[in-house]
């Protein structure tokens, strides 16, 4: 019976050693958490910036001025606040991925790291160009239901090569994505609640559940 253990104890740490090589587990819950804030911040500053009319008037109607032109006002302050909010976002994300990986004596840049941003970039920078798309054609209504949803598909695309836990992050981004898609006008609360409130709830999770 002590050898039989000891070769079940053999392969499952064989088992953990190929998976910790195939897969970047140095994903920290912190990363998550401070996403969502600063997303919660980026949404509150935009509610703000429009005054809280959405009863009235739907947030992409700013999108032009009172004689049909197109109010370059709009695009340029929404545009610094999601380019504000992404940026802070990966800095702290970056911060305390690498911090983790110390702790753990992991390599940051390795295969399994590079498979994962590789996997991760192509739905997001697909989505992106649609986006830009949407702009083009004038359907702004479906832009925050788009980045949603094509973040939710990028998260499920990488997810083979990281913790499993962020396929439920990228499923409920892709289900609230097709909601806001039938409620058009209201993407604005549905991108506060996918980036910020599922951020935050998905990071205190990993938090607990890997790191404390």
């Amino acid at each position: 019976m002590t050898d039989k253990n000891q070769h079940l104890e053999t392969l499952s740490e064989i088992r953990s050693l190929m998976e910790k090589s195939s897969k970047f587990i140095s994903l920290s819950g912190l990363s998550g958490i401070f996403a969502g804030i600063f997303a919660l911040l980026g949404a509150g500053v935009a509610f703000l910036y429009l005054n809280f009319q959405f009863a009235t008037k739907a947030y992409y109607d700013y999108a032009y001025l009172d004689d049909g032109s197109v109010n370059f006002q709009f695009f340029t302050f929404f545009f610094l606040n999601a380019f504000t909010v992404l940026v802070l976002s990966v800095v702290f994300g970056v911060y305390f991925t690498i911090r983790k990986a110390k702790k753990n004596k992991q390599s940051i840049w390795d295969a399994a790291s590079k498979r994962l941003m590789i996997n991760l970039l192509i739905p997001l920078v697909t989505g992106g160009v649609f986006c830009f798309i949407l702009l083009y054609h004038s359907l702004f209504g479906l832009i925050a239901p788009v980045t949603l949803i094509f973040y939710g598909l990028a998260l499920l695309n990488a997810s083979k090569y990281t913790l499993n836990d962020i396929r439920y992050l990228g499923i409920s981004e892709i289900v609230l994505g097709l909601i806001s898609s039938f409620i058009i006008g209201y993407g604005l609360y549905f991108w506060a609640i996918g980036f910020g409130v599922l951020h935050i709830v998905y990071g205190a999770v990993m938090y607990f559940k890997y790191e404390k």
